[in-house]
């Protein structure tokens, strides 16, 4: 059994406001800092990269997406890298359901 302490819900009354403002609270606590990589893991993200465009298979990709300040998300979507724009330095990921642009920037983890 949880204290009201740990639960703050098992109040009798709890205003909307403020359980909007500790489920917000919350939300911020898993918020991340941009990780920081080494040349040899961008290298290879890179080459990962180039390769699904050239021979047209699935990767997973990961990036670091901001949210507040200096903190943000990480997200992850598979597909085939359709589109690698040079000029905008970034990639597009296509698969069944969507498209999406990925700066090369934000690109945390690649995986095949």
């Amino acid at each position: 059994m949880t204290s009201r302490i740990e639960n703050p819900f098992s109040m009798r009354f709890v205003l909307p406001e403020q359980r909007e403002l500790y489920l917000q609270m919350k939300q911020d606590d898993k918020l991340v800092p941009m990780p920081s990589l080494d040349q040899d893991e961008l290298d290879s993200f890179h080459y990962m990269i180039r390769d699904s465009a050239r021979e047209d298979y699935a990767i997973a990709v990961s990036w670091w997406e901001p949210a507040k300040e200096e903190r943000g998300n990480i997200c992850t979507i598979w597909g085939v890298v359709r589109w690698i724009d040079q000029n905008g330095r970034r990639i597009k990921v296509v698969n069944d359901e969507e498209s999406l642009w990925i700066y090369m920037e934000q690109i945390t983890n690649v995986q095949s």
